[in-house]
């Protein structure tokens, strides 16, 4: 599989959204296991911008809204979107086929609270449990169709990350 390309515009077929990779002071991503999702179903935290909403806003909100936490500070994001398409069955029942998938802008944040800080059960819960884990396994962790943005956003995040001493 090779990784997403990097688009300045994605179609309109494509729900923007955000994507989160959250990183603790050693460097390590966070993951969430998916409540909704049969099997091991990992991933970062992500979510729609709402209508007026700037990307970075919506990262924020997103974090905080799927973690417990808003305490981090966006370290740096994609220039452009990364987007992938979602499963026929999977499109059809989460947009009733409105959307052909997800166009995402990522961001890298500093986790800077402790681990304590974290509670998923929030108020509109999607993670069952959740734990760091090295970088370079995320791609791993992921579903399928979505392993072609993770790669991009190792790719465009690690040289900027791997600078800063993460």
């Amino acid at each position: 599989m090779t990784a997403a390309p990097l688009l300045a515009e994605p179609g309109p077929d494509y729900r923007r959204n955000v994507g989160l990779m959250l990183l603790n002071p050693q460097g390590l991503a966070w993951v969430g296991k998916r409540i909704d999702m049969p099997g091991d179903a990992w991933q970062m935290p992500q979510g729609g911008i709402d209508h007026g909403e700037t990307p970075e806003q919506a990262a924020l909100r997103e974090l905080e809204e799927e973690t417990g936490t808003a305490r981090a500070e966006i370290l740096c994001t994609t220039q452009g979107w990364l987007a992938y398409d979602l499963p026929p069955a999977l499109a059809a029942n989460l947009s009733r086929g409105k959307w052909r998938g997800q166009a995402q802008r990522w961001f890298a944040l500093r986790f800077t609270g402790r681990d304590s800080d974290i509670d998923i059960r929030t108020k509109h819960p999607e993670f069952s449990v959740w734990r760091w884990v090295p970088r370079a396994e995320l791609p791993h962790l992921i579903v399928p169709f979505k392993r072609p943005v993770y790669e991009a956003v190792l790719q465009i995040f690690e040289p900027q990350l791997q600078a800063m001493g993460l």
